[in-house]
């Protein structure tokens, strides 16, 4: 299992460069403005009200406040960020197994002597451990950068966001994964777990707007995501909820890898009854 980690996760190590030293670069410089939003306030405070409301449901409402740390990390990175690294989430779980199946290469690693729970974990485990490592990377830009400001935080409590942030990642990984066991390619689960992660971000923006959209926002992930608000504390519960999720959706995905027919290479088919009368 340990091969098959480590390979899986050299493979990722462009992913890692470049999501994690772009993100971490840009949080570092988002950051660095904060002492100049804050010392004009009053100024955009005012401006900031003259925004129409379905903009600002988008990043957290209209009584956020830009100006505590809470608020302008969430506005600024926090809110957005599910739907920006989620996207590499959604590509990266629905190719976990599917993207080697279609190239023709699965069923060549899994002839060498290997389980193929050995295989799975080792899997999923990189790909765990990627989305960690990008994020890391991304915390410590904002780490670095932390003490020139007056931002009255710690770096344990600016890590607290990350763990909001990296356990609905590794949910919507996790849903792409099993799609990908369920669906005929890795394009239409991709495609799938990406609709419902769009849809997943909106529902909370609908529900800021619209009263009656609020028991609706309770069944999406998005309604329990914390982002920037989380430097108050976790929701513990909230943050379980979703692991389980993502555990469950691994457990169902593990399964339908131990019973599945590896292709030999290319998409797959819908598998719908024969409708031909029979003679």
């Amino acid at each position: 299992m340990f091969a098959v980690f480590s390979h899986a996760l050299k493979r990722s190590f462009g992913a890692i460069i470049g999501w994690g030293l772009s993100l971490g670069l840009m949080g570092a410089f988002m950051l660095g403005f904060y002492d100049t939003i804050a010392a004009q306030g009053e100024q955009l405070q005012a401006m900031i009200k003259q925004y129409p409301p379905e903009l600002m449901a988008a990043f957290g409402g209209m009584n956020i406040d830009l100006f505590s740390p809470e608020g302008f990390l969430h506005m600024e990175f926090f809110s957005y960020m599910p739907l920006v690294i989620g996207i590499f989430a959604v590509l990266a779980g629905s190719s976990l197994l599917a993207g080697d199946e279609e190239n023709g290469i699965l069923d060549l690693l899994l002839a060498y002597p290997i389980q193929r729970t050995s295989f799975f974990l080792g899997r999923s485990l990189a790909f765990a451990a990627t989305m960690f490592i990008i994020l890391a990377s991304v915390w410590l830009g904002f780490a670095l950068v932390l003490p020139s400001t007056t931002m009255d935080l710690t770096i344990l409590e600016l890590t607290q966001p990350f763990l909001s942030l990296l356990v609905l990642l590794l949910l919507f990984g996790t849903l792409a994964l099993l799609l990908s066991m369920l669906l005929p390619s890795r394009n239409i689960a991709a495609m799938s777990a990406g609709l419902l992660l769009t849809f997943s971000f909106f529902v909370p923006v609908f529900a800021s707007m619209d009263k009656k959209w609020e028991k609706i926002a309770r069944f999406f992930p998005m309604d329990y995501y914390q982002g920037g608000f989380a430097l108050s504390g976790i929701n513990w519960e909230w943050f379980g909820g979703l692991l389980a999720f993502g555990a469950l959706f691994a457990l169902l995905a593990w399964l339908l890898f131990l019973r599945r027919d590896i292709r030999v290479s290319g998409e797959g088919t819908w598998k719908l009854p024969n409708a031909r009368p029979q003679r």
